[in-house]
């Protein structure tokens, strides 16, 4: 039973994933760590916002925050379904996100601009792990991560058409 708990996770070598399975395990990184630290910046606004919109703001960012949730799961299980590990340092998701952190908080109107914009940037990457997924050969990865796009595109026209 002690040998039970010594496994120590490695990458396989997965026959589907393709001659592209690096590049797109690299795309996939970023859409992680993009998610993760989205999923983090939401939340922090969710619990910080203040002002008469709260409340919409509020349920708004919870909504999306949970959708992040779940997203940053089905992105690392399709790492690992591809045969690589999924990262496990914060440090390594939060260098290769696209997401940038604030040094203070921003008014109600800054949070939802911010995630906007936010949000918008990971669409466009998004595209281009799409492309890589797509020129590797495996539809499923992109298919994910088109998913994924449009969440994101239909994330921040909700955050925009708030901040109006």
């Amino acid at each position: 039973m002690s040998q039970v708990l010594k496994s120590v996770p490695a990458s396989d070598k997965i026959d589907t994933a393709g001659a592209a399975s690096s590049e797109i395990a690299q795309a996939l990184v970023h859409a992680l760590a993009d998610t993760q630290v989205l999923l983090f910046k939401t939340q922090a606004y969710h619990w910080n916002v203040e002002g008469p919109l709260f409340y919409p703001i509020h349920t708004l960012t919870e909504a999306q925050y949970t959708d992040l949730f779940a997203a940053v799961d089905d992105i690392a299980e399709r790492l690992r379904a591809l045969g690589h590990l999924a990262p496990f340092r914060l440090k390594d998701l939060t260098v290769q996100a696209c997401i940038q952190d604030r040094e203070s908080l921003p008014s109600a109107e800054g949070m939802v601009k911010d995630l906007a914009t936010d949000h918008e940037a990971v669409a466009t990457r998004l595209r281009g792990a799409i492309d890589v997924a797509e020129q590797g050969g495996d539809p499923v990865t992109a298919d994910l991560l088109t998913t994924r796009a449009m969440v994101h595109e239909k994330a921040a026209w909700m955050l925009r058409a708030t901040a109006k």
